[in-house]
């Protein structure tokens, strides 16, 4: 927490990323979403967003896939820093500089870590000091995952996914992320999919389910892993059949359980150990079948402050 004899010159924030551990579609709601249960689990790739007070508002991005990423009034941190100060009042515009470590369009929610990171900096550079409940309801107005973002460890998503509530989770999880199983593969395609797929059959208001909260409460890998679901997925590999050979390589090299993350295309990797991970990142890799990935480790804190490094 900043003293108030003191005035931040520049406030840094690390978000991570997410994988959804099951996401069950529902209807189509009154506006243009799906009713969504889904699980959280933030996991250890972050994205780092550090606000300064400048003469005008603007942002920087650096990192993986920075060239994919908008820097005009399109950008989701951005936007968050910008419906911060129009809900506080706050008249003082900020440069943000982002870092990037979370793979862009990959179902990782990387934008909505920078938008989770963004507010946290500019609440506290610009001292509004606002309880996390309101900044929750900021959070919520800018995209479903960035609640989750500022909530992290692992929880349950309702409404279209910014409703959170924590899970009473043990254990430490270990993921293999392949983030370049396919590109172009956007969500609202992936959605559309789904409707596709589903027009005609009744589709009901989703709910997570007990064997998934019970694993978690166990703090065991073992039980995680065939429980872990995703409605996107069939979509997901429909479009891009690439996804599916990842999956299917990764179970055949001893993963647990290979998922789509979100609506894709990253395909998230579960191994029973530290070493196991190891193990099947490097035979992803060196069989051809991901040209990259990211190993992490799962639950983590969502966005909060870096200590600030005083020189002398």
């Amino acid at each position: 927490m900043t003293s108030v004899l003191e005035t931040p010159a520049a406030v840094t924030v690390r978000a991570p990323a997410k994988v959804n551990l099951e996401l069950f579609v529902g209807p189509l709601r009154e506006d243009g979403y799906h009713a969504l249960s889904t699980v959280y689990q933030a996991v250890g790739v972050h994205d780092e967003v550090t606000a300064a007070y400048a003469d005008e508002w603007g942002c920087s991005v650096r990192g993986r896939d920075a060239d994919k990423v908008p820097t005009d009034e399109s950008n989701l941190a951005l936007r968050a820093a910008r419906a911060l100060a129009e809900h506080t009042g706050t008249q003082d515009p900020v440069h943000l500089s982002i870092h990037k470590e979370i793979p862009v369009a990959g179902g990782m929610a990387g934008g909505s870590a920078d938008a989770a990171a963004a507010l946290v900096a500019c609440d506290a550079l610009w001292g509004t000091d606002l309880p996390r409940e309101e900044l929750e309801e900021v959070a919520a107005g800018i995209g479903s995952d960035v609640p989750f973002l500022l909530h992290g460890g692992t929880a349950v998503g309702s409404g279209r996914g910014e409703v959170v509530t924590a899970v009473l989770a043990k254990g430490v999880y270990h993921w293999v992320f392949v983030p370049s199983a396919a590109s172009g593969l956007s969500t609202p395609l992936v959605y559309s999919a789904f409707d596709q797929r589903t027009a005609g059959t009744e589709i009901h208001d989703p709910q997570p389910r007990s064997e998934l909260m019970s694993a978690l409460r166990a703090g065991d890998p073992l039980a995680l892993a065939p429980v872990l679901d995703n409605d996107l997925q069939p979509d997901a590999v429909a479009l891009q059949p690439a996804i599916g050979e990842v999956i299917e390589a990764a179970m055949g090299f001893g993963a647990l359980a290979a998922i789509v993350s979100g609506s894709g295309p990253t395909v998230a990797i579960l191994a029973e150990s530290a070493e196991g991970a190891i193990d099947l990142a490097v035979a992803l890799t060196a069989s051809g079948v991901a040209g990259d990935v990211l190993r992490a480790t799962g639950p983590v804190q969502g966005a909060h402050i870096l200590p600030t490094v005083r020189t002398h």
